[in-house]
């Protein structure tokens, strides 16, 4: 089942802190929080998107290094500091005429749920809260920042051939 609503997602929604990331927010001495992004989860990211599947990403956080990943991976759908996940994704579903059953969306804690909920393959990954992972048709195997995204992005591929 599965591979059947893989094969029709055009739209993959990612958060950030504990999906491409791990989750842990490191700050410098002047308070900038840092963060780190796997390159596997990158090159999933522009194998999809050259394959014609949008991607955004949708995070409660706001960060320019997020803003320069995404510049770097080709993601123009980047919506920071959201507090209501699911009412950004359904403004986005709505721009890019995107139907629930085509949309993917990769979660790891509670503030997901709610854009989870609008996406017909929910996808939580390894060390997501349990209420995500309750939620989630599919886990990952690789936890967040350690190529969970990559995995997402290998079964949305595959299950097109």
């Amino acid at each position: 089942m599965t591979r059947t609503l893989a094969a029709r997602i055009q739209l993959l929604v990612l958060d950030v802190d504990g999906v491409l990331t791990d989750g842990r927010l490191w700050f410098s001495a002047d308070g900038e929080a840092l963060k780190a992004f796997h390159v596997r989860d990158g090159a999933g990211i522009k194998a999809v998107l050259a394959a014609g599947i949008q991607v955004a990403i949708i995070s409660g956080r706001e960060s320019m290094m997020v803003s320069r990943r995404a510049a770097e991976l080709g993601i123009t759908h980047v919506h920071q500091g959201v507090s209501d996940k699911a009412a950004a994704l359904t403004t986005l579903m709505g721009r890019l005429r995107c139907a629930k059953d085509a949309t993917a969306c990769v979660g790891d804690d509670t503030p997901d749920l709610s854009m989870m909920a609008l996406s017909a393959l929910p996808v939580a990954v390894a060390d997501a809260h349990p209420a995500v992972r309750a939620q989630a048709l599919l886990i990952t195997e690789a936890k967040g920042g350690a190529g969970a995204v990559r995995e997402v992005c290998d079964l949305l591929l595959s299950a097109r051939q």
